[in-house]
């Protein structure tokens, strides 16, 4: 028997907020908060993908700030 899991206790994976142009102090950090931001965005492209596996019946979510569901941007 598998469990069904209820939509409250999986939650839609939330899009990481893309930092400000100015909020790289331009001394080649490493990572740089950009590097950080592009690591977070991969991994919310995983994690949607996953849940969307999960959630076949729900609609592709809206684009996002940083790139569209898919993980396309440009």
């Amino acid at each position: 028997m598998t469990a069904q899991i209820e939509p409250d206790d999986d939650p839609m994976p939330q899009a990481p907020v893309e930092p400000d142009l100015d909020a790289c102090c331009g001394n080649g950090c490493d990572p740089c908060i950009f590097d950080l931001y592009d690591l977070a965005k991969d991994a919310y492209r995983q994690a949607l993908r996953a849940w969307q596996a999960r959630h076949p019946e729900q609609p592709p979510s809206a684009p996002s700030r940083g790139g569209d569901a898919t993980g396309a941007s440009g």
